[in-house]
């Protein structure tokens, strides 16, 4: 196949958010050691990453209105750079108060990618936009399977600090690339102020447009569960299962791995066999996943519990398309980002419950309560789609 200018914008996009990934993933390998040099809890850690993913999620309507402003371009640039800057201020934090304002910055400049991306992608191709989506959501993937076994080995080495700047590392590279092939595109509202878009009324009508909210209550329940596993999966390998450092990390990246390579698949059944069929299979092999991971010791439980996950967590290359179908070309910007911060926001709670009720009752009740949720929307998506409800 002749390669083309999208196929350079896919790449460059799913480069872009493997950076940006990789800034939030490099926390989570080292949380021991974050915990250990600054005297908090799990739950105070998972607090800063909750304030990094509240941040990530408060970042998605404005990085909408700015991209249909000035174009998705230079939204995206300003992503990738102020990813790599704010790392750096992560690990040069002397007290954990910087370090909870590097997190939470952090948090910000990764936030403007996602929503301006997928509009970019929607804009540039016609047709297959899940499997597109699938192929840019594997940069997160992609940096799960790198990012946790090269920082554990640099923090062995080296120390947490050194190992989680590797983000900045990756930053420069892929800032240059980025604005050196992917074209300038034409705003979509270039005239029009951003505040004059921020009417309550009308994001209160697009929120409650009932496949918009349906759509959002599944993203909400999915996001929540991916983030409480991004933040502490690695900690549940070594805490729960009794697995060593290296191999929790090694295990944390094979869920990547399966994941990045599973997305695409699941984007290509959505654009196939239809959104909601795509999303109750992957709602419930996460639920069959965490259950093999909790309740089923050795290799065996191990393995299975990765793969059925991994298959789960490429949720979105299903979800992302059902908000797309259900929004015109003028409102994918924004309103895409609209819907994003706001079930973020409630989701970005999903790594401080987590440790929280891992500090509390265990890694069995904390995991245990993802399976109820997850399982409680998988009836939803169902009954939707036997009855054909129309949400």
């Amino acid at each position: 196949m002749r390669w083309r200018y999208r196929e350079t914008v896919l790449a460059l996009v799913t480069l872009a958010f493997f950076v940006t990934m990789v800034g939030r993933l490099a926390i989570s390998p080292v949380v021991p050691e974050i915990t250990a040099e600054f005297e908090v809890s799990n739950a105070f850690v998972g607090a800063a990453l909750t304030g990094m993913w509240l941040t990530y999620a408060f970042a998605q309507f404005p990085s909408g209105l700015l991209a249909d402003r000035y174009g998705e371009r230079p939204i995206i640039l300003v992503s990738v750079g102020g990813t790599g800057l704010t790392a750096i201020l992560v690990v040069t934090a002397p007290s954990f108060g910087v370090f909870f304002l590097g997190t939470v910055s952090l948090g910000v400049m990764a936030g403007l990618h996602y929503s301006v991306a997928t509009t970019l992608l929607s804009r540039t191709y016609d047709d297959n936009l899940g499997t597109a989506v699938g192929i840019h959501n594997s940069g997160a993937p992609i940096a799960g399977l790198v990012t946790p076994v090269v920082v554990s080995w640099a923090a062995i080495r080296y120390g947490w600090r050194p190992a989680v700047a590797i983000t900045a590392l990756v930053a420069i590279p892929a800032t240059l690339l980025f604005a050196r092939y992917v074209h300038p595109t034409e705003p979509q509202r270039p005239d029009q102020r951003v505040r004059d878009r921020l009417e309550p009324g009308a994001m209160v009508e697009l929120l409650s447009r009932p496949k918009i909210a349906f759509t959002a209550v599944i993203a909400l329940v999915a996001d929540f569960t991916w983030q409480g596993l991004a933040s502490f999966l690695p900690t549940f390998f070594a805490a729960h299962r009794g697995h060593s450092a290296t191999l929790a990390g090694v295990a944390f990246a094979a869920y990547f791995v399966v994941q990045g390579i599973l997305q695409v698949w699941v984007g290509s059944l959505a654009d196939r066999y239809g959104r909601d069929r795509a999303i109750a299979l992957c709602f419930g092999t996460s639920i069959l996943g965490l259950a093999f991971l909790v309740g089923v010791p050795g290799p065996a439980g191990l393995v299975a519990g990765i793969l059925l996950l991994g298959l789960g967590m490429g949720w979105g290359a299903a979800v992302f398309p059902r908000f797309m179908d259900n929004l015109s070309a003028d409102e994918q910007g924004a309103g895409f980002g609209l819907v994003r911060t706001v079930y973020m926001i409630v989701a970005s709670s999903g790594s401080v419950v987590v440790g929280l009720l891992a500090d509390l009752y265990g890694w069995a009740v904390s995991f245990g309560a993802l399976i109820g949720l997850l399982g409680l929307v998988l009836v939803l998506v169902l009954v939707n789609l036997r009855f054909d409800l129309g949400y």
